[in-house]
């Protein structure tokens, strides 16, 4: 199995930092570049190609959205570190019933709003509903089924109670951003309680955020932080090597680090990535409705090169939806190994003896055009033919995902502990195992993290035996900086970038 090589050339060293959970404040973070003497004063010029679409993140806002806001502008009550731990944030504590069922949250005394509005539980129990909400976007709406009623007994206390014992919740409440309940349109304005403000926002071009005085918790290490948005990785690159920007959120080819190594003005740190690069199969649909045609699709594929000709020496094989870092992952690289023998023999098992063909919906940004045409040359080895439809965005987005109208498509899924999702029949892939679907709901049940790990190794497994997907590869996590810009987040966990600890020397 292919793992990413460790980056030498120019490296910063990662400090696992300690986190406390009941502290909360900005200034914590997990693995994080450090470094020397600071500024407080600095402009913090950052490098993207994820812009957002809007700033909601139940409004279709994409990944840009949860870059440049989560944890910057917006909180919840706990807060996913970039090591992937849950801690308090705007919860000062949580207690749970015996039988799991009831979640009492206390608030954080002292928070604000931008506004000035003080933050109340009306406000955390109207957030929630925002995420659950028929017309929410949120990818993390089903995790929230088990949610039964919340109350709000008094202005601090926030009661949830469970239909049925939910051992993600806290984790799951990370993931929803509080907002104020009296807020106007929130994809064109923010009114969040986090150490930043947005400022400007020219679409197409950068968006700032300014450092909050009045924030609740530890102020930014920086003045201001503006993010810079690029289409292409080569332009995003040279804003770098001119100074335009003093990191970048990550390199999306290998090709671009050559510039950056062994050159003492520049720092490269390699992180731990959870985006796994997908050929998802709608598996409602013909041929992709039977287990042999989708196995002799993933053996005909030789990921190993197509790593290879995409990442050079970075990035790693998966044979599953579970990265390394999730407590449930397990080696499955050979469940389906590259044989292109063995998929013809599937395939004419299947009776497809001659091939078939199919139209794969593919993202027009990197590096998902590139991966279709060699998905689409392995293929026609084996006699399968692949009519590349490239697609936008937003049309893969309202096509794939909202309306399932699809054979097969290329994605990268970012977060972490969502191979859950091969659980829900519903979910745009269509992958439905009854018993993939008990297990994940016991998984959800349990009553201690090594039961739930159990259960969940246990889908892990079976959607790899099923072929539900082809997990093509595991994204490298690679942030570039200047050599005096230090403080960053390196893991990139779910897209977050938190910029609050970025100083410059």
């Amino acid at each position: 199995m292919r793992r990413a090589r460790t980056l030498a050339a120019g490296a910063a060293l990662l400090a696992a930092m300690s986190l406390v959970a009941a502290c909360g404040s900005s200034g914590e973070s997990g693995d994080t570049a450090t470094g020397g003497e600071t500024s407080t004063d600095a402009v913090i010029h950052v490098g993207s190609l994820y812009e957002p679409q809007n700033l909601s993140n139940v409004d279709g806002g994409g990944q840009g959205v949860t870059e440049a806001l989560n944890g910057n502008v917006y909180e919840s009550l706990f807060r996913l570190t970039d090591d992937g731990e849950v801690e308090n944030l705007l919860a000062e504590d949580y207690s749970v019933s015996p039988d799991g069922l009831t979640y009492t949250v206390t608030l954080r005394e002292g928070v604000a709003f931008h506004s000035g509005k003080p933050l109340t539980s009306a406000d955390v129990k109207s957030s929630v509903e925002r995420v659950t909400a028929e017309s929410s976007q949120s990818a993390r709406k089903s995790s929230f089924e088990p949610l039964a009623t919340i109350e709000t007994p008094d202005e601090r206390t926030v009661v949830f109670t469970l239909a049925t014992p939910s051992i993600s919740f806290p984790y799951n409440l990370s993931y929803v951003w509080i907002v104020n309940t009296e807020a106007g349109d929130l994809k064109t304005a923010e009114d969040g309680t986090g150490p930043y403000t947005v400022g400007d926002w020219t679409r197409g071009s950068s968006l700032s955020l300014a450092r909050w005085d009045d924030y609740w918790g530890e102020p930014a290490a920086n003045a201001e932080v503006v993010f810079h948005y690029f289409t292409d990785a080569s332009a995003m690159s040279n804003a770098l090597l001119t100074n335009e920007v003093d990191v970048l959120t990550s390199i999306q080819s290998p090709d671009s680090l050559a510039q950056f190594e062994d050159n003492p003005d520049y720092t490269i740190a390699e992180g731990t990535s959870t985006t796994k690069e997908l050929l998802a199969f709608n598996d409602r649909v013909a041929p992709f409705d039977t287990v042999e045609v989708r196995k002799a699709v993933y053996s005909a594929i030789d990921r190993e090169k197509l790593l290879s000709s995409v990442w050079g020496e970075y990035g790693t094989l998966i044979g599953s939806m579970v990265p390394p870092t999730d407590p449930w992952y397990e080696d499955l690289t050979d469940v389906n190994p590259y044989d292109p023998a063995l998929a013809e023999e599937l395939l004419a098992e299947a009776g497809h003896p001659d091939g078939f063909s199919f139209t794969l919906d593919t993202p027009t940004y990197d590096p998902h055009p590139i991966v279709a045409e060699f998905v689409q040359s392995e293929l026609a080895k084996v006699g399968v033919t692949v009519e590349i439809n490239p697609i936008s965005a937003d049309e893969w987005y309202s096509k794939v995902f909202q309306e399932r109208d699809f054979e097969a498509t290329l994605q990268e899924h970012v977060n972490d502990r969502d191979v859950v999702w091969y659980g829900n029949p519903d979910f745009y892939w269509g992958y439905d195992n009854p018993q993939v679907t008990a297990w994940v709901q016991e998984a959800e049940q349990a009553a201690t993290p090594e039961e739930q790990t159990e259960k969940l190794r246990l889908v892990n497994r079976q959607i790899a035996e099923d072929a539900a997907s082809v997990w093509l590869y595991l994204y490298p996590q690679i942030v570039v900086s200047s050599s005096d810009v230090t403080g960053y987040p390196v893991n990139g966990l779910n897209s977050q970038f938190f910029v609050y600890d970025i100083t410059k020397g």
